[in-house]
This record gives C-alpha cells, sequence and structure tokens, in this order.
C-alpha cells in the first residue's frame, strides 16, 4: 500500500509490495526491492539501493548527503541489502569519490539514532544499537554487536563477530571474535556466548581463546604473538582469520589485556 499522503518521485522504482506510509519522501534515483516498508516520515534519498525486506522506519534518512569537506557532488550510491531493520532516525551517508558506495549487507538491526557514514562498509547480521556513530570509511565485518553510544573512528576496522562495550570510543582496529571494554580500550576476552549461540563447538570456541590467550595475555608483541599462535595453535579458518586481520591492520590493534 501506498499512502496518497507520501511523495515517490516518477522515477524512482518500486519492487511489488512496497508499503509506503503517509509523509515519506522517496527520490528519483531510487531502487527499492520486494516487501520493504517505509515508514512515516523516512526520507530516501537520490542513489538509495534498497534490498528486499526491508523495514526503514520513521525520519529515517538513508544515502543523505555525505558529511564530508572533499565531497563535490558526485554521483554516487548507498547500497542496502535485504531483511534490514533501520529504526528511528538512523542517517546513512552515500558514498564520496573515494570509494563510491556506502554499502550494508543482510539482515542487519541499525537501532535509533545511529549514523553511518560516507564509504563504510556494514556485512550482515550485526547489531548496531542506539546512538552509534561509524565515521567515514569505516569496517564492520558479520556478526559484530556495537554496544550503545559507540564512537567509532575513520578508517577503523571492527572484526566479525566481536563485541564493544556501550560507550567505547575505538580509534584501532578490533579484532574478529573479542570484546574490548568501554573504560581502557584493552581486550576484554572472547565473545563465548555469541559464537556458542552461531553454532561453533565448543572445541573450536577453546581453540580462539588459547589464539587470544596468546596474543592478549602473553606479554609479547602482536607480530610476535601471530607467530606463536601459527605455531601452538591448530590450523582452522578462525585462527587464520584473526591472524590475517591483525597482520594487515593499518590503524593498529586494540590494546592488550592488562
Amino acid at each position: 500500500m501506498i499512502s496518497p499522503l507520501a511523495y515517490i518521485h516518477p522515477d524512482a522504482r518500486l519492487g511489488n509490495g512496497v508499503t509506503v506510509e503517509p509523509f515519506a519522501y522517496i527520490a528519483g534515483d531510487v531502487v527499492i526491492g520486494n516487501d520493504c516498508w517505509i515508514g512515516p516520515g523516512a526520507v530516501i534519498h537520490d542513489g538509495a539501493r534498497i534490498g528486499k525486506g526491508c523495514k526503514i522506519h520513521t525520519a529515517a534518512s538513508v544515502s543523505c548527503l555525505p558529511q564530508d569537506l572533499k565531497f563535490a557532488g558526485e554521483q554516487t550510491t548507498a547500497e542496502i541489502g535485504d531483511y534490514n531493520d533501520i529504526r528511528e532516525y538512523v542517517t546513512i551517508s552515500r558514498g564520496t569519490a573515494s570509494t563510491g558506495t556506502t554499502r550494508i549487507g543482510d539482515h542487519n538491526l541499525l537501532m535509533a539514532y545511529v549514523h553511518v557514514g560516507h564509504d563504510c562498509v556494514v556485512g550482515s547480521n550485526c547489531v548496531i544499537a542506539n546512538r552509534v556513530s561509524l565515521a567515514g570509511e569505516v569496517h564492520v565485518e558479520d556478526w559484530a554487536v556495537i554496544g550503545g553510544h559507540c564512537a567509532i573512528h575513520q578508517w577503523t576496522r571492527v572484526g566479525a563477530h566481536s563485541m564493544m562495550q556501550g560507550g567505547s570510543l575505538l580509534g584501532q582496529d578490533l579484532p574478529p571474535f573479542v570484546i574490548v571494554r568501554n573504560d581502557t580500550m584493552r581486550f576484554a576476552g572472547i565473545n563465548k556466548v555469541g559464537l556458542s549461540r552461531r553454532g561453533f563447538t565448543p572445541e573450536r570456541i577453546n581453540e580462539i581463546h588459547d589464539a587470544c590467550r596468546i596474543l592478549f595475555q602473553s606479554g609479547l608483541n602482536y607480530m610476535s604473538g601471530c607467530n606463536k599462535v601459527e605455531a601452538e595453535i591448530p590450523q582452522s579458518p578462525e585462527r587464520d582469520q584473526l591472524l590475517e586481520f591483525i597482520r594487515t591492520s593499518k590503524r593498529g590493534i586494540i590494546k592488550q589485556y592488562a
């Protein structure tokens, strides 16, 4: 159902079964997939590419102009995957000339007042809680959980299955599987509960724990720790994912346990 009180540009392309509530605004260079729900007062700007089954709640703003002084009006996009729940007052900026696109995967929950900056990449199955701010070109990998009121510095990476405690101010990369403390920004353990819920075996969780104990609690620097993990922990996709993330970090890794 499309409300007669909504504005939809004639060039916008809407799929089957799309609902548009009163006072929503949909610009012309927009594609919205099947079975989406666009809530009252939501604004879908030029450049939005939205997959199927998404819910975009009241006053959310998707593909809005980047908050970047270098932006010169270039034609860019914000690509949103399938079955995302984008809550009230979320803002998602479209890309800039840097990458051209802001990308969000599938099955994510972005709670109220979240800001996703220009050229960010958010994976799938992430939970990003209220008032989180992602600066430009932040990368958030699959299954990450970001607590409320966190702020993440430009170009920082958040690893898969990691967790940020509420109120964290992250300026260095957070490796996969790791929980970061919100007061000291140090290693606070691994996300055992999340991993168990996602079907990781107790044996695999223990291997991840042993690898992180070497990396974050042995006193070795990260490169030496990676070498020790490689020598002592059985090879697995998760071990290799953790080591590759640390070895390729450009901003540095969060502080070790203390």
